[in-house]
């Protein structure tokens, strides 16, 4: 049974990334998600991606990643009358999750204190990139702005290239899972106290958050962090490493990995070696280190390496593309992507990625594939109106 959240219903108003990818994880657990778009376009994320054609046909693969398993409904949130249609599915709902800009849901008229009206015991999250309050919550943000202002960019790259972008949206992914927990930690609540809640996510402090160890060694230890490029900071030898075909990630942390590491390459005085014994030591000395150990792995292949250092217990793993972890048995054997045959609009089988965990050794799946803009207007807006808002539990 990895549907747990059956039963629960969530309204999902957001757009792109932080917003869909938090509705994302929810609908996986089972939620009847109701993404709730603008007429037109609907999600912008709709006409972005790799194939232009699916863009113009307003499925485009960036959507397509994010919302299966979510039904769609058009609603114009301007036009009284689909005000009013949305509010009978607010009475309804067990939570709601939006990125506007803080503000334009009060403007709306559609803001937390009016839908409490209607549903009291309401899940209310707004994710936004900077929170609710503070000098900067007006101001505009994407994934990138966050990356820069969080300090992200700052420790990404070597001292020669820094600062660099992380090659994917890290900071609007952070958001959507910190807003998926608070959704789930409030619904927990509500079941023992009734109460509903008002959820105020934060890009910014999700990445802040996420970025732990570097803001605890300043913070704490009083050492700024710095770009290092592929190197640990916690330890020597911990870091990417040529080989005599490909790269290879050896990650020796302890003393016994690095003593079985030397021995592995035929190398073992090193693990004598003043520069190296110890643990300190080696992170002084860490690029005179990663030399010679580069020398003695030119004797074979990353995958060799990687299978003899992991017998050994030595932490080691090439370094792939995407479609190389896409065909490696391990992702395929648990079911890490999951097919819809067919997709409204789509002239081609669709392949998304599921959530990072198994329940009961199953993998939580999406029932449905991602929804045709307004793809189920009439079964949403006739439950909707046949459950009615002076019905609904908690109203």
């Amino acid at each position: 049974m990895t549907a747990l959240l059956s039963g629960i219903r969530v309204l999902d108003l957001t757009n792109v990334l932080a917003g869909p990818y938090c509705g994302y994880q929810l609908a996986l657990l089972g939620a009847d998600v109701i993404k709730v778009e603008a007429p037109g376009g609907g999600d912008l994320a709709r006409q972005l991606g790799a194939a232009p054609e699916l863009n113009r046909a307003n499925m485009g693969v960036s959507f397509l990643a994010q919302n299966a398993g979510k039904r769609s409904v058009a609603l114009d949130l301007k036009r009284e009358e689909d005000r009013a249609r949305f509010l009978d599915l607010v009475a309804t709902s067990d939570a709601l999750v939006e990125n506007f800009r803080p503000g334009v849901m009060e403007r709306l008229g559609l803001g937390y204190e009016r839908l409490r009206a209607v549903r009291r015991d309401l899940v209310y999250c707004a994710i936004s990139g900077f929170g609710q309050t503070g000098p900067w919550r007006d101001k505009p943000a994407y994934d990138q702005i966050i990356q820069g202002l969080s300090g992200v960019m700052s420790i990404t790259g070597t001292p020669e290239t820094a600062p660099l972008r992380v090659g994917y949206p890290v900071c609007d992914t952070l958001g959507g899972l910190f807003g998926a927990f608070a959704i789930v930690a409030a619904l927990l609540r509500r079941m023992r106290t009734g109460e509903g809640a008002f959820l105020d996510v934060s890009m910014l402090e999700s990445t802040l958050s996420a970025l732990g160890w570097p803001v605890s060694n300043y913070l704490t230890g009083g050492v700024e962090p710095r770009p290092m490029g592929n190197e640990n900071f916690t330890a020597a030898p911990s870091g990417t490493f040529r080989t005599g075909d490909g790269l290879l990630n050896i990650a020796a942390n302890k003393q016994e990995q690095f003593v079985a590491l030397c021995r592995l390459i035929g190398r073992p005085e090193l693990a004598e070696d003043p520069r190296f014994a110890e643990r300190e030591s080696r992170k002084v000395n860490r690029y005179a280190l990663n030399a010679l150990i580069e020398e003695a792995l030119a004797a074979a292949s990353a995958a060799e390496w990687e299978e003899r250092l992991n017998r050994a217990g030595v932490p080691a793993g090439r370094v792939l593309t995407v479609p190389q972890v896409l065909a490696e048995p391990q992702i395929v054997e648990r079911g890490m992507t999951i097919t819809f045959d067919r997709v409204p609009g789509v002239d081609r089988p669709v392949r998304v990625v599921r959530g990072g965990f198994l329940v009961d050794g199953e993998a939580p799946r999406p029932q449905r594939p991602p929804p045709a803009l307004d793809e189920h207007r009439a079964e949403i807006l006739g439950s909707a109106a046949g459950r009615g808002r002076t019905k609904a539990p908690g109203a």
